[in-house]
């Protein structure tokens, strides 16, 4: 487990965490079962009841991948995201199921995130570019950080998706 405090981070957005969340990344096989718990009632809140996309959310890619969590003083899980090793959903490590609790919208978590989430990339595989499959509509959002879109929009589960590859930050 690799905890860390709120920091600006890496990449080129330039959010702190206002919140002070405490972040930590640990691999799969060092979560708790609280832990694997909260990240998975996270992402079903928002990818399955707010979005109202069923999908299987468990796809087998989580046992080999970090899971970075963020969490407020009072314990909630309210920041979260996975960062999956090269090779398997692209040739390059990939960050994705990025999600901040509904309530916490609008006061720059997401940033924090994405910050910690740059920043934890680049310590497990410097010197490679990071890809993406984001939601077309926060394409903004991740331009923050050196995304740029490759290839054209596309359906997935539903919503309009489009990849984005950032180039290295080490």
């Amino acid at each position: 487990m690799i905890t860390v405090k709120p920091s600006v981070g890496a990449g080129t957005a330039q959010s702190g965490d206002p919140l002070g969340l405490d972040w930590m990344w640990v691999p799969f096989a060092g979560l708790s079962a609280t832990q694997v718990y909260d990240l998975l009632a996270l992402r079903q809140r928002v990818f399955v009841v707010e979005q109202a996309c069923v999908f299987l959310d468990a796809d087998g890619i989580d046992r080999q991948c970090w899971h970075g969590l963020g969490y407020l003083a009072n314990g909630d899980l309210s920041a979260y995201a996975r960062i999956v090793p090269p090779g398997v959903s692209y040739p390059q490590p990939s960050i994705g199921r990025v999600v901040t609790a509904s309530n916490l919208r609008g006061v720059n978590v997401g940033h924090a995130l994405m910050s910690q989430a740059m920043a934890q990339v680049a310590r497990l595989y410097p010197g490679l570019d990071v890809q993406i499959g984001a939601q077309a509509h926060l394409q903004q959002f991740y331009r923050r950080f050196g995304f740029v879109p490759v290839g054209d929009v596309y359906d997935e589960e539903g919503i309009a998706h489009v990849h984005m590859i950032a180039k290295s930050i080490a």
